[in-house]
């Protein structure tokens, strides 16, 4: 259900026809690092990946509406997104 490149995602290496969301975590315009959590949109945990040294993430998730919880010491944020199936779902999280 879910995966992280270590260093980064590269969308060369995303998996055809999967239904990908990834992103990057930024504070004051700095990568972030830390965790990234997916959840259902009953607000149900589904996965959990760490953050690259860049702070950026994959999931490889189920065609739906999902929220993207980055947390980062001291902060926590939240974006709301709709993957399609097979698509790419771009995010970026300020915290």
């Amino acid at each position: 259900m879910c995966g992280a490149k270590p260093g980064g995602p590269d969308a060369a290496s995303i998996k055809q026809g999967e239904t990908t969301i990834q992103g990057a975590v930024t504070r004051d315009g700095e990568p972030a690092t830390g965790y990234v959590r997916l959840l259902d949109s009953t607000g149900e945990f589904t996965a959990e990946v760490p953050t690259s040294a860049t702070g950026q993430f994959r999931f490889y998730a189920a065609e739906g509406t999902w929220t993207v919880r980055a947390l980062v010491p001291g902060a926590t944020a939240d974006r709301t997104v709709v993957a399609r199936h097979g698509g790419l779902t771009e995010v970026t999280i300020a915290v």
